[in-house]
């Protein structure tokens, strides 16, 4: 079966959010590597200074699921828009653990959706995080069989 693995792009916050999500998951980084660690390209040039320390690539495992994410480099940079057309959707095991990581991901970022029961019988609720990325998390009291 193939997997789905989100992949999130920052505009030089990478590294700050995945040591932030790293806090609230828990887990270690199997791998993560700056622009600099790259070698020198065909033409013998490598990345200036100013974007040798950005994150080329890091992961993050959480359950089953891979989090990996990089810094858009240079000019790639400067046309990202981080976050606002997809959501990370997260289901939890239990009401607590939706609490406590809706509560982690979700400080000094804006709820737009309290956690609450909703109508379809799952505890649900939303928020954009301080580094702009949008999230879900959901705990369904009466899973379907």
């Amino acid at each position: 079966m193939a997997a789905i693995n989100p992949y999130l792009t920052f505009n030089g916050t990478c590294e700050a959010a995945f040591n932030f999500y790293k806090s609230v998951f828990g887990g270690e980084f199997p791998y993560i590597g700056k622009f600099k660690d790259m070698p020198p390209s065909e033409d013998g040039k490598n990345c200036g200074p100013e974007q040798g320390e950005l994150i080329m690539h890091v992961s993050l495992m959480i359950g089953d699921t891979v989090l990996m994410g990089s810094d858009a480099p240079g000019d790639y940079g400067d046309q990202l828009i981080v976050g606002n057309n997809f959501s990370v959707s997260i289901n939890t095991d239990s009401r607590e653990e939706a609490d406590r990581i809706f509560n982690g991901l979700s400080a000094g970022g804006t709820v737009t959706m309290p956690m609450e029961n909703t109508f379809w019988g799952a505890y649900f609720g939303m928020f954009t995080d301080k580094f702009g990325i949008h999230w879900m998390v959901n705990f369904d009291e009466n899973p379907a069989k």
